[in-house]
């Protein structure tokens, strides 16, 4: 059975949580009303992902970096706070699978760490799973926590097994290993890369995994910059590209079906089956009759690595 999915990689309103919610609620509804059944957002979507951080020398203006920081942290996602709550009914009043980036606040524990997270939100309007970034890449260290692998789940939806992996994170064989040993049919990899290299590596992916993936970074330009932005001339041109999004769809052991989107800000469609998955790995299961586990064997602790524990 196909099923349509929808990949936005329209800008956020950056470091605006409310006004980005608002703007994901609209493409979830647009796309539904398109008939999609996923809907996929890019990588830290929820206020935006921190760009700046390539820009700023390490250990150069503190203070900007500072108050920067300060703002996207007063405008980071509290899941157990309910931040998620109109997605999560967006999700529900369309009938839609949705995956989105966000920047996560750690509430429960220090009131002030960031995780780089991905969750995923069913068609009931459940969360059905969040998977922070296990090792934020160079300069993201100093925005955003580790995170352990309790999220890195493949998890069943009316569009298929789908794990969810950032960035980066796609470069670590052994946490793809840890998603193709779950039976993935569809990976989907919010991401800031791009370019021919990025597209190379998503394309041996669908090889190696046999599965769909679904890869799209923000298309942002200086124009999204918003005129209150500390020090924006600063740190941003007056007319580039800073990320150019990129947004494709590779089909089992094989190439882009849709895509790559470059330096448009809309909508890529595509028609998946995620039955295709299992089809294409009868000749190549990396986790299945191709492994050697006599041989190599892999071990994934998914217990949640709490700062502290306390007893009454």
């Amino acid at each position: 059975m196909t099923h349509k999915i929808a990949v936005i990689q329209n800008p956020p309103v950056l470091l605006d949580l409310e006004a980005t919610i608002a703007r994901a609620v609209a493409s979830i509804k647009e796309v539904a009303q398109a008939g999609a059944k996923l809907a996929v957002f890019p990588e830290a979507f929820l206020p935006g992902y921190p760009t700046w951080v390539w820009r700023l020398k390490p250990g150069g203006d503190m203070g900007l970096s500072s108050e920067i920081h300060d703002r996207l942290r007063n405008n980071a996602v509290d899941i157990e706070g309910g931040a998620l709550a109109p997605l999560t009914e967006a999700a529900r009043e369309h009938d839609i699978t949705v995956v989105c980036g966000v920047n996560e606040i750690d509430r429960r524990f220090s009131g002030s760490t960031l995780f780089n997270t991905v969750v995923l939100i069913g068609p009931d309007g459940k969360l059905l799973n969040r998977h922070r970034k296990l090792m934020p890449t160079n300069p993201e260290r100093m925005v955003w926590g580790m995170g352990d692998a309790s999220g890195l789940r493949v998890i069943d939806t009316p569009v298929g097994r789908i794990g969810t992996i950032l960035c980066w994170e796609a470069y670590m064989p052994l946490a793809r290993f840890a998603l193709y040993a779950q039976n993935l049919e569809v990976l989907v990899v919010p991401t800031w890369d791009c370019g021919e290299g990025w597209l190379a590596s998503m394309r041996h992916i669908a090889r190696e995994g046999g599965c769909w993936v679904i890869s799209l970074a923000t298309a942002l330009h200086s124009r999204d910059i918003p005129a209150d932005f500390p020090q924006r001339d600063k740190l941003f041109g007056t007319d580039e590209w800073i990320c150019d999004g990129g947004a494709v769809v590779f089909e089992p052991f094989g190439g882009p079906i849709a895509g790559p989107l470059h330096q448009k800000q809309e909508v890529l469609y595509a028609e998946i089956d995620p039955a295709r998955a299992a089809r294409a790995r009868r000749s190549f299961d990396v986790a299945g009759h191709y492994a050697r586990p006599d041989i190599f064997q892999l071990s994934v602790n998914r217990a949640v690595m709490s700062p502290a524990t306390f007893s009454e």
